[in-house]
């Protein structure tokens, strides 16, 4: 039984880098799909997509490499957990590598990143960081 789904999928994008995978799968869901929304926009990622397979369906997630080769994802980690939830106010949040990373933060308002929050004057529980 997995307890926490998205510590899964990054897990998965981790290793498919390490691997040079051109795309790996994961067990779809609403918020997995918002979180690949903004890994897209933000260049993290190549393209997703959602596969049916009759059960929950399947994301399958197109992984983007820069020319050298070299991922386009340094770093991603998980930052709720289960058992600690962090929920940060909008004065409370702090650049992700002094503003080369981002945060996937789970506001009122859906699935945003840390610059979208402040902007909209909203915090929520922070899910994870990517630089």
């Amino acid at each position: 039984m997995m307890t926490d789904p998205i510590s899964d999928m990054l897990t998965r994008i981790r290793n498919g880098l390490a691997a040079r995978k051109n795309s790996v799968e994961v067990p779809s869901s609403k918020i997995k799909i918002e979180i690949c929304k903004i890994l897209k926009e933000e260049g993290y990622i190549q393209n997703f997509k959602e596969v049916d397979d009759d059960k929950q369906g399947v994301l399958n997630i197109d992984l983007k490499y820069l020319p050298s080769g070299k991922p386009c994802i340094e770093g991603i980690e998980k930052v709720s957990r289960p058992g600690r939830r962090l929920y940060k106010r909008k004065d409370e949040m702090e650049p992700v590598l002094n503003g080369l990373g981002i945060a996937i933060i789970s506001t009122s308002r859906g699935i945003l990143t840390d610059k979208q929050a402040i902007e909209q004057n909203v915090g929520g529980e922070v899910l994870l960081k990517v630089w």
